[in-house]
């Protein structure tokens, strides 16, 4: 429940700065559909649940070198192994993803992923969170709020309407 609670915090920030990748059902508030996106995490969660191994990458050897003064005088220095890298892998993670897409499935939404709007489409429409999905086109993109929340524009309809 932690991780999922992390998964959630840490990707709001992420959000303001790259895509936004949502689940999405035309007309569907955004409310609903946080909701049901923390059902199926919750119910993935259980169906998949947080599996991790620890692992470790190949150790690497390296050789001793052949060094030489101006007298010609040689010597070897001696080779060293470096251990690998200790890592955790959460073997169920692409699972739990699977389960939760299809839960998203069954209730009828489709992943999208939106960029982030261009200033000079942000300047045409007013500030307003949005609160039900609106139709998408091609040209859909995102404005990010400091609280999380964000509004998606689509500039064609945006400017049919203004």
């Amino acid at each position: 429940m932690k991780t999922l609670f992390r998964m959630i915090v840490l990707s709001v920030p992420l959000a303001a700065c790259s895509s936004l990748s949502i689940y999405y059902r035309e007309g569907a508030s955004v409310s609903r559909m946080q909701s049901d996106t923390t059902d199926c995490q919750v119910a993935a969660l259980k169906d998949a649940p947080v599996a991790n191994q620890v692992r470790q990458s190949p150790p690497i050897y390296f050789p001793g070198r052949t060094i030489c003064n101006s007298a010609g005088q040689c010597y070897q220095t001696p080779g060293y192994w470096e251990p690998g890298r200790i890592y955790t892998v959460d073997v169920n993670a692409g699972l739990r993803g699977q389960v939760e897409a299809q839960c998203m499935a069954r209730r009828g939404y489709q992943p999208v992923t939106l960029e982030p709007c261009k200033q000079n489409v942000k300047s045409q429409v007013p500030q307003q969170r949005t609160t039900k999905l609106p139709p998408l086109s091609s040209a859909s993109c995102f404005v990010q709020f400091e609280d999380g929340s964000f509004q998606i524009i689509t500039p064609t309809i945006a400017s049919k309407q203004g």
